[in-house]
């Protein structure tokens, strides 16, 4: 295989471009956010990376509060939407026929129509460079019903959910395995 050598870059794909809902429940606002990750199991925590110069930061920043809301293919457009445009000029919700609900524990607010949305509190906030991460623990998960089987399992899959990678909006497609079927002993083989 031969390989080109490029300079640094944030060419890390797929990755989960998220609608991060902030601000107060009387003027909220989302912000869509390519740089979400987890971090950390116990507690359980996610970090976003937000531009400074961006109208949620200082919401956030200000707040220690945010929801992250996990998008499905049809808030795609939204999703797209709301990375372009400002909500210093526009009330993203209303333009894009969203709908803002009360978060459980945070004094923020849901995207109702995500089936999964993360309610979060800031821990920490680090300077990068051209943008901040902020650390925070995952407080509370609200979980749309539907999403679950007839014992209570999370059905993630029922949510299809999206990924960006490079520049372009991709439907999650077909399982190649689950966690630990690489190691896992096959039924009926003995040893």
């Amino acid at each position: 295989m031969s390989r080109q050598v490029w300079k640094g870059s944030t060419l890390l794909n797929p990755e989960p471009p998220v609608l991060v809902s902030c601000g107060s429940p009387e003027k909220p606002n989302l912000i869509t956010v390519g740089w979400c990750g987890t971090i950390c199991t116990q507690p359980s925590m996610l970090s976003i990376s937000v531009r400074p110069e961006r109208y949620s930061y200082d919401l956030i920043k200000d707040s220690g509060e945010f929801v992250v809301n996990l998008p499905t293919e049809r808030l795609t457009r939204a999703v797209d939407w709301c990375g372009v445009k400002s909500g210093r000029d526009v009330d993203k919700f209303a333009a894009m026929g969203l709908h803002a609900a009360p978060a459980a524990k945070v004094g923020t607010v849901l995207l109702e129509e995500s089936p999964l949305n993360l309610e979060c509190k800031v821990t920490q906030r680090i300077p990068l460079g051209s943008h901040d991460l902020f650390l925070a623990e995952v407080v509370a998960v609200d979980v749309d019903e539907s999403l679950l089987d007839e014992n209570g399992k999370l059905c993630l899959e029922k949510a299809k959910l999206i990924v960006y990678s490079h520049g372009e909006y991709l439907a999650l497609g077909r399982r190649l395995g689950t966690f630990g079927y690489s190691v896992r002993k096959k039924a009926g083989r003995r040893k």
